[in-house]
């Protein structure tokens, strides 16, 4: 069973773009992300059918694009470094998802970095609750997963005083000197979170990679 925190938060709301981006984490200055077409050499990063099966709507997605994403994803947004990758994935309703993917310059920079994303997803919810005090944030750890490097999965629900609920589902894996992070979000509660099929998709994400 994973560790469940509550804690009070800032308000979120699933979006097409990123769930929780409203999170109120501003991105520093950064070039223009432009979309690119990977070489045989770098990252490759999940299809639309490797996503957490939706009921009622096929996954669609972007293309792979160079920079940090606008806006930038909470938890993990402030880490990103401007050489991350990225993908948009969503379906016809409220559910969506990102991959973030991050080529180091060295093993043990990948593997600092891993543990920094790690350390902020723990601490996710208590830092949004020091900017804002109106949500109401659960934090769950899901535990860690035996791929490549291993990769960590964790779980945050948040419910606003206006009546919005939403449960987001992030992970961190590690390639070599690679580094990913997958989230995916919909409207809901962690009943509603697709935990064993995130976690399929997660594997997916850090096999792929190269």
């Amino acid at each position: 069973m994973g560790e469940t925190m509550q804690i009070r938060t800032r308000g979120i709301r699933t979006t097409v773009a990123a769930l929780a981006a409203v999170a109120g984490i501003a991105a520093a200055a950064f070039p223009a992300a432009a979309a690119i077409t990977p070489a045989s050499d770098t990252p490759r990063f999940l299809e639309p059918t490797d996503l957490p099966p939706h009921p009622a709507s096929p996954w669609y997605a972007g293309a792979v694009t160079a920079g940090q994403p606008d806006p930038l994803p909470m938890c993990v947004g402030d880490a990103l470094p401007s050489t991350t990758w990225h993908r948009e994935y969503w379906t016809e309703y409220d559910t969506n998802a990102q991959q973030l993917t991050v080529e180091g310059r060295s093993e043990q920079w990948a593997k600092d970095f891993a543990a920094l994303l790690r350390k902020d997803l723990a601490g996710c919810a208590k830092k949004l609750m020091q900017q804002d005090p109106d949500i109401t944030a659960t934090q769950k750890y899901y535990g860690r997963l035996n791929v490549e490097e291993g990769a960590d999965v964790y779980g945050i629900h948040t419910a606003s005083a206006w009546g919005s609920s939403d449960i987001g589902l992030f992970s961190v894996g590690r390639d070599g000197a690679t580094v990913t992070v997958v989230r995916w979000g919909q409207m809901g509660t962690f009943q509603h979170a697709q935990v064993a099929d995130f976690k399929t998709t997660t594997v997916t994400a850090v096999n792929k990679l190269y």
